[in-house]
């Protein structure tokens, strides 16, 4: 997996910036209930959405994240907003918000039992009737049928903790219940050949070793690629919102 910590610096710039934050702001804002005042930014990283969160009028955004050099940035552009900790035992009492949203981070978790508790941990800091919102497919979502997939095909992965299945289990099994779902573009992350390389190396292929044999193996097929600084199409996300209950 990434060092987040050492991702920091170079993290938006790797991954769309500005015009991908305003579309994922825009998507999480769109399935929060009318009169949400409070809203939880669960693994907020660098802050570059929280910001964008924080500029609806009348909500009040805090962001949370454990890689100290994130919560860092994020804490530069909403100041006073962001504390460091971790998600699966959030430092927040009992019903504190009325939203809480996890974007890009179930994916991320070693399995089921950790995404699970990262969302029983959005559940318990929910006011009744508050919404959690979170991605769901991360992975599946890079697949936009280009040759860049068709030259990873094969390749080993993990099983997705984050499958929108296995998030309604999660999200039911804490009392949550779907409440809505919206899309957006992953401005600026459609991949090249060359960049998909760097990735490989850079161990953002979890189940490829970056130093090993497979990862030279797929490298070997991407460098045959036509137009190796081209990057094609870029991904589409999906938010699932859930529910708690107000009794």
């Amino acid at each position: 997996m990434l060092d987040y910590g050492k991702e920091a610096v170079r993290y938006d710039a790797s991954r769309g910036g500005e015009p991908r934050a305003e579309a994922a702001a825009a998507a999480v804002l769109s399935l929060l209930p009318a009169g949400t005042g409070s809203l939880l930014d669960v693994a907020c990283g660098t802050g570059l959405v929280t910001r964008r969160l924080a500029a609806r009028p009348g909500l009040r955004v805090t962001g949370v994240d454990a890689a100290p050099g994130m919560a860092r940035m994020a804490a530069e552009r909403v100041p006073g907003a962001v504390v460091l900790g971790d998600s699966r035992r959030l430092p927040f009492p009992d019903a504190a918000f009325d939203a809480a949203s996890a974007v890009w981070l179930l994916h991320l978790l070693s399995g089921p039992d950790e995404a699970a508790a990262v969302v029983g941990e959005c559940a318990r800091v929910l006011r009744p009737g508050g919404v959690f919102v979170t991605t769901v497919d991360k992975a599946a979502s890079h697949n936009v049928g280009s040759d860049i997939d068709a030259a990873l095909a094969g390749r080993p992965v993990r099983p997705p903790v984050d499958a929108a299945a296995h998030v309604a289990r999660y999200a039911a099994a804490h009392g949550l219940a779907r409440a809505g779902e919206a899309r957006f573009v992953g401005h600026g992350q459609g991949r090249s050949p060359r960049s998909t390389v760097e990735d490989l190396g850079r161990g953002w292929f979890t189940s490829i070793p970056p130093d090993g044999p497979l990862a030279r193996r797929y490298a070997a097929r991407l460098a045959e690629l036509p137009d190796q600084e081209v990057r094609r199409p870029d991904p589409c996300f999906t938010l699932h919102a859930f529910r708690k209950p107000t009794d």
